[in-house]
């Protein structure tokens, strides 16, 4: 099933989808934070999130939706490849997008972009679908993340029946954590949390991380995030960006917070570190293109095991919002990319 034209739409129009919420937020007083189209945090507390991307039910034998822990609301969307007969399959836990504070498992753009991924890439994908900020700031994601990866292990050692069906397939030893924006900054800090702790994983072994675009950060800007060309109606831009971070990060703390910039205290910090093989993959008309590209250094520079992909001519988020000519084509080479690396 394919969503490309209805994404195109949203990626280019967003107000229409306002228009039914302005009536109603009059009533909660003043907007003190707003994304347009996404999030408008209201001075009473109030929070909205208009429908500007549709939500879609699990409508294959390939997906299902399954709660992780129903007191926090935790739930994963879990995508098997489609074609029969295929196991011993690597396992991808995967953080959607949307600043910490937007974004859903059930998103059509993520439901599209991932079915695809399993079916190409030939792995299981579980969706994580984490808690959002303001009501839950970090690191309510990050612990969200840990949970979702402890429940994949709880799976393997109970051999869960009702499980079974995605569970049998997998490759317990071939796990990779991955994500893309703030689900890329998730993914990067569940791996931090877990790659000291390796026993702790067992019977899964995490062989790997996959960064999309991650979303960091800081007080000093970079070039790109000051000087960058933006595609139309790009995903992400500066002022949308540190109003995301207002809005997730502890109340009190700026955006030199180790969550935001891992870099803000120094390169030796992150030294210590026992990170499993890592991908980032950047876009080149990304304002984080030079923040991306600042971690694959320093992380490189202390040893560890980071490869590069830049995508030409494309901007943050182009493999879930097509708003590009040149998005599909460079979907493809991102998908055969992480293939190839979860598969080598």
């Amino acid at each position: 099933m394919s969503f490309r034209r209805s994404m195109a739409t949203i990626s280019f129009n967003p107000r229409p989808n306002l228009q039914a919420t302005n009536n109603h937020s009059h009533q909660h007083g003043v907007v003190v934070e707003e994304i347009e189209g996404f999030i408008r945090v209201h001075k009473n507390g109030y929070i909205e999130r208009p429908s500007i991307i549709p939500s879609v039910p699990c409508t294959t034998a390939t997906a299902r939706d399954v709660v992780i822990d129903k007191f926090s609301n935790l739930w994963a969307r879990i995508y098997v490849p489609s074609h029969p007969g295929a196991n011993n399959l690597p396992v991808l836990v995967y953080f959607h997008g949307g600043g910490f504070c937007v974004g859903s498992a059930a998103w059509s753009c993520y439901h599209e972009f991932l079915s695809n991924l399993a079916c190409k890439a030939s792995c299981v994908i579980v969706s994580v679908n984490y808690r959002l900020a303001p009501e839950n700031r970090l690191p309510a994601a990050y612990d969200d993340g840990v949970n979702a990866v402890m429940w994949v292990k709880q799976q393997a050692l109970s051999q869960s029946c009702e499980q079974k069906w995605w569970f049998s397939r997998c490759n317990l030893s071939s796990l990779f954590i991955s994500g893309d924006s703030a689900g890329a900054n998730i993914a990067y800090n569940v791996t931090t949390r877990l790659s000291n702790e390796h026993s702790v994983l067992k019977p899964l072994r995490l062989k790997g991380t996959v960064l999309i675009q991650p979303f960091f950060g800081g007080e000093a800007r970079t070039w790109s995030e000051k000087h960058a060309t933006q595609p139309p109606h790009s995903a992400l831009n500066l002022s949308n960006s540190d109003v995301y971070w207002r809005l997730s990060l502890p109340l009190g703390a700026n955006r030199d917070h180790p969550w935001c910039n891992p870099l803000a205290n120094g390169v030796a910090k992150l030294r210590d570190l026992r990170l499993p093989a890592i991908m980032v993959c950047v876009s080149e008309l990304d304002i984080l293109k030079d923040r991306n590209l600042e971690l694959c250094n320093a992380l490189t520079s202390l040893g560890k095991k980071v490869e590069t992909v830049t995508y030409k001519g494309v901007g943050h988020a182009f493999q879930v919002l097509h708003n590009s000519q040149l998005s599909h084509p460079r979907t493809q080479e991102l998908v055969s990319h992480i293939k190839v690396f979860i598969n080598q």
